[in-house]
């Protein structure tokens, strides 16, 4: 990539960041701000997702993984008046712990069977929920979760988090953080590491890469940043059923990534964008969504297998993409 090149992706990055900054000033509807953060949320899960699938696995439990990150928090605050945003911290910390305790037994399953294990691990994690009342209130949940502790610097700031405004700015703040660990982590020799144990785990094992440690080092950390925007749902939407975690949650976060593609690291954004949000600016789409999700999915897999981000390059002429891959790939 020439100079040229970073420095138009860099400006576009930089203008990107500034209209997500300016938004709230000029969307005055709450439910337009709610979409935003549900959209900034899906975003994060499914780059999270996408952690873990560098090194090959496929999880299904992602839904499980965000639902402890929830009730570690929520209890973290209402039982033991601990600050928000520690348990915030913690939640993830627990998240990725719980994967680590997970993965070391099983991370060395392929394919298939890794899936089924982390989507039976979150039929277990909502059952115990369920049934653990005087912890966690079972079906019903928790409600009157209370938002995040107020962030108050005398003469300065003075944010309350109890407008939708705020809880975007703070979704804002999470999501690029979040996506920034990811590129940093995935662009340094442990994302390398990742793709090569993906391509191959036995060359891997073979060159002395310990595969067992790195798979659960990718498993842990998109658990960890689940566990993070766990607490912020419970925050935000000031309850928690544990139902709302289940097997359909943990495929539309699947479907996210694919469709967008998994192999890239804008993918997820992609597809959230194009699964998310486009739905809900057309509106009165909300009981076809399973359809459109399945059919999306299906004419993605079977035309574009790399994700909607390779579509620009099907359809542009060969000539021309040739000519793009000597000019930008060039020293």
């Amino acid at each position: 990539m020439n100079k040229l090149t970073k420095l138009t992706t860099r400006l576009s990055l930089s203008v990107g960041i500034v209209i997500l900054i300016l938004l709230p000033l000029f969307i005055k509807n709450p439910y337009t701000l709610y979409i935003l953060i549900w959209v900034g949320i899906s975003i994060a899960l499914a780059s999270s997702l996408r952690v873990i699938n560098l090194s090959g696995l496929l999880s299904l439990g992602h839904g499980g993984i965000m639902l402890i990150g929830a009730y570690i928090s929520t209890l973290l605050v209402m039982r033991l008046g601990i600050s928000s945003w520690i348990s915030l911290v913690l939640a993830g910390f627990a998240s990725g712990g719980f994967a680590c305790l997970i993965g070391f037994p099983f991370v060395r399953l392929k394919g298939i069977y890794f899936s089924m294990v982390t989507l039976f691990m979150t039929e277990m994690i909502i059952l115990i929920s369920e049934q653990w009342k005087s912890l966690t209130g079972g079906s019903a949940g928790i409600i009157n979760i209370p938002h995040p502790d107020p962030i108050i610097i005398p003469r300065l700031i003075n944010i309350n988090f109890t407008s939708k405004v705020d809880l975007y700015y703070l979704m804002l703040v999470l999501t690029l953080a979040t996506l920034l660990i990811i590129y940093l982590i995935e662009h340094s020799r442990i994302g390398l590491t990742w793709r090569t144990i993906r391509q191959d785990d036995s060359l891997a094992e073979s060159i002395g890469i310990n595969t067992t440690a790195f798979k659960v080092l990718g498993f842990s950390l998109g658990c960890f940043l689940a566990g993070i925007f766990g607490a912020f749902y419970s925050q935000f939407f000031n309850v928690i059923h544990p139902q709302d975690f289940g097997f359909f949650f943990s495929i539309y976060i699947l479907v996210y990534m694919i469709v967008g593609g998994r192999r890239h690291f804008v993918g997820p954004v992609l597809g959230v964008l194009i699964l998310v949000l486009i739905p809900e600016l057309i509106g009165g789409l909300g009981g076809y969504r399973p359809f459109i999700f399945v059919a999306i999915l299906m004419i993605v897999l079977y035309t574009l297998p790399d994700g909607l981000v390779s579509l620009p390059s099907r359809i542009m002429p060969k000539g021309f993409r040739n000519w793009c891959s000597k000019r930008f790939n060039r020293a």
